[in-house]
Formats: C-alpha cells, sequence, structure tokens
C-alpha cells in the first residue's frame, strides 16, 4: 500500500504497519490491484484482533532501567488492543516478528498459563520480595482482560502470598479487582496508578482510541481510593504542543477523585513510535503538525526521540524545564505526593504447601 493511498482502521491508533526493523523484506500493498474487491477493502478497515498463546516458561521480568522505579514486573499479555499511537512499547512487537505499528495492537500474544508461572516463581527459595509492577510494557487490563480475567487469576495469587504490587493503567476495569486489591492494600502491599493523557474526550478516542475516556478514570480514582486503595495519577504521555498545557486541569481534576499521589512522563517516540505518531498528526492534526513536532525536538536535543537515561522520562532544554517546574508546583499546591508510595514488600509470605502444616506441628 502506498503511503498517500493508507486507509486508516476505524477504531485503532495505528494507521498502517511499519517495517518491522529485524527484517531484511517488507510487503507494501498496492491498492490498486484490490481496488474492485470491496469485501477486502472493508477488511483492512476494520482489522481483526487476533489471539495468539505465548510460550514463556517464566513471568516476572527483571528491570536494570535505573529510571523506571521497580526492579521487577509482570505482564500477562503481549501487544495492546488499546491502541495508544504514542505507546513507547510498541517497537517490543518487532522481537516477536511482528510490527509496531497495526500488528502490535491486533496481535496480542497471552501468556494463559500466567497464574500458576507467577505461583511457581514467588515460591522460589530464590525470589527475594519486591515490590512488583504491573504493567511497563502492556496493559493489564486491555479489554481482553474482561474475558481472559488472566490479571485478576494473578492478584489472587499475589494476595495469597501477600505479594507487594503497583499497576499502572488506563482502563477502569482495574476496579473490578477491588476485593484482591483491598486485601493487598490490608498488608500495605497494593497501588494503583491511572494513566491520564488529557481530560479531552475526544483527544483521548483518537489518541488512545480503546481506553477509559477521562471522566471514566476519574471515577476509578474515586472508586479505588474509597475502597482504601492507595491511589495516583500518571500523566502520561505529556505531549508538547499538544496537551502539556492540560497537565494543571488533570492533577486538580484527580485529586478532587482522590488521588494522593502523581508522577509524569514526557512523550517517547522510540524507533518505529515516532512515524506512526507523524502519520497520526497528518490525519488528526495536520495544522498543527510542526509545532507539535518542534516541540517535541526542542526537549530531545532537536531529534524526537532521546532514549539516554535520566533523560528520556524528563526532557531537557527550557520547555521541559517547564513541564518539569509546572508540575511540582501544581503538586505541592495540591497536597500531592506528601509522603512516600505507601506499597512495601514487607508483608510478603509464603503460604504452607500441602502436608508442610503437619510438619511444622513436629517442632511445637
Amino acid at each position: 500500500m502506498r503511503k498517500g493511498d493508507r486507509l486508516p482502521p476505524r477504531g485503532r491508533g495505528a494507521g498502517f504497519n511499519p517495517p518491522n526493523r529485524f527484517e531484511s523484506s517488507h510487503h507494501d500493498l498496492d491498492l490498486e490491484q484490490v481496488e474492485d474487491d470491496a469485501d477486502y477493502l472493508a477488511a483492512l478497515g476494520r482489522p481483526v484482533t487476533e489471539f495468539l498463546p505465548d510460550r514463556s516458561r517464566s513471568l516476572i521480568c527483571k528491570n536494570d532501567s535505573p529510571d523506571v522505579g521497580y526492579e521487577v514486573s509482570l505482564n500477562p499479555y503481549r501487544g495492546c488492543e488499546h491502541g495508544c499511537i504514542y505507546c513507547y512499547a510498541r517497537p517490543t512487537h518487532e522481537y516477536l516478528g511482528f510490527s509496531a505499528g497495526l500488528d502490535f495492537e491486533t496481535r496480542i500474544l497471552v501468556k494463559h498459563d500466567a497464574p500458576e508461572l507467577l505461583r511457581r516463581e514467588l515460591m522460589a527459595p530464590g525470589w527475594k520480595p519486591r515490590v512488583l509492577g504491573c504493567s511497563g510494557v502492556t496493559d493489564p487490563y486491555q479489554p481482553v482482560e474482561r474475558r481472559l480475567r488472566l490479571t485478576r487469576r494473578c492478584l489472587e495469587v499475589l494476595a495469597e502470598f501477600r505479594q507487594a504490587v503497583t499497576i499502572v493503567t488506563k482502563n477502569r476495569l482495574v476496579t473490578r479487582d477491588l476485593d484482591l486489591l483491598g486485601e493487598l492494600a490490608h498488608h500495605q502491599a497494593a497501588g494503583v496508578m491511572l494513566s491520564m493523557t488529557t481530560l479531552d474526550a475526544k483527544l483521548a478516542g483518537q489518541l488512545e482510541s480503546r481506553t477509559s475516556r477521562p471522566a471514566a478514570k476519574l471515577e476509578a480514582i474515586r472508586t479505588l481510593t474509597g475502597a482504601g486503595i492507595p491511589t495516583g495519577v500518571m500523566v502520561a504521555p505529556v505531549i508538547p504542543g499538544l496537551t502539556e498545557h492540560e497537565m494543571p486541569s488533570i492533577l486538580e481534576a484527580a485529586t478532587r477523585a482522590g488521588a494522593t499521589h502523581a508522577s509524569y512522563v514526557l512523550l517517547r517516540l522510540p524507533m518505529a513510535v515516532a512515524g506512526l505518531f507523524e502519520e497520526w498528526l497528518d490525519r488528526h492534526r495536520p495544522a498543527a503538525k510542526a509545532k507539535i513536532l518542534g516541540r517535541i525536538r526542542a526537549t530531545r536535543d532537536g531529534r524526537l526521540n532521546d532514549s539516554r537515561f535520566g533523560v528520556r522520562m524528563r526532557g531537557e532544554g527550557p520547555i521541559a524545564d517547564l513541564i518539569r517546574q509546572v508540575f511540582h508546583v501544581n503538586c505541592r499546591q495540591l497536597g500531592l505526593n506528601q509522603g512516600p508510595w505507601p506499597v512495601s514488600a514487607a508483608a510478603f509470605w509464603r503460604p504452607l504447601v500441602p502436608g508442610q502444616e503437619q510438619q511444622m506441628r513436629l517442632f511445637e
């Protein structure tokens, strides 16, 4: 398909599949060859989501990046139906032989045995209790979770072990699991961050087509805090020239809903994501494209992305400094981040396996 002939699929973030950087060849569809095939063209406009089995033999991933905020994480899914056009995780799909574009949001790998893998790893003598990050790559509450319930089953295992977890999500579906999150929070072992990019429902629908809308995210914060679960807001990503001006409003709305903590991440456009985002601007903000890209480059030393640790999450330069100042001033005025994030791994314990209880009685 020639670039000028691309048909943006309805309900999807990406408008096309860019080449996989690891593949030596790439097939482009020429629409002139199928212009009379109405069914085929209709299918291009509404690609069906495929759910493929993930045969991974471990679930907990280790992280040594100094600016992520956690050492270990779990992701029941790879790829994400939410289809956020800006998602920095899109290039991870290329390691699987897929594209960072439409493939990332329509070809989802599912770890069906995630709860069993999690239990095995938490039972291992070498497991060192630490706070787990749930997400980090893809959203654990993306739409298919309603049906598969893998995240909930993992939470059941975490509750059994009192294993601490911090969840980051863009979906109010997280409130379905109030019972398990509340049980963990009783041991200071659970917290949730709702990720918000904008309060504009229309813009949210264009940027992150299948996430919960802003009002629903705020309601989720209200529900979680009402249940005694530590909850915060992550203003992410902050898009210079498009959403940066909304930061004070997002922080204020989240605080009114009950959020006690906040963070933010500046837009990141690694590898194929840059081209996808530029194509999105052509479709949705053509008149503002030059301004937005210019402001992004102003925070990334003249580039669209800067992968250096310590810089990639916040950027640098006058615009990045102003965003940072606005964030801290508003957090101080709203009373956010008054103490450390109240999630700790101190309550972790391993439940007794069948027969072990009788053995322990011998020592009483």
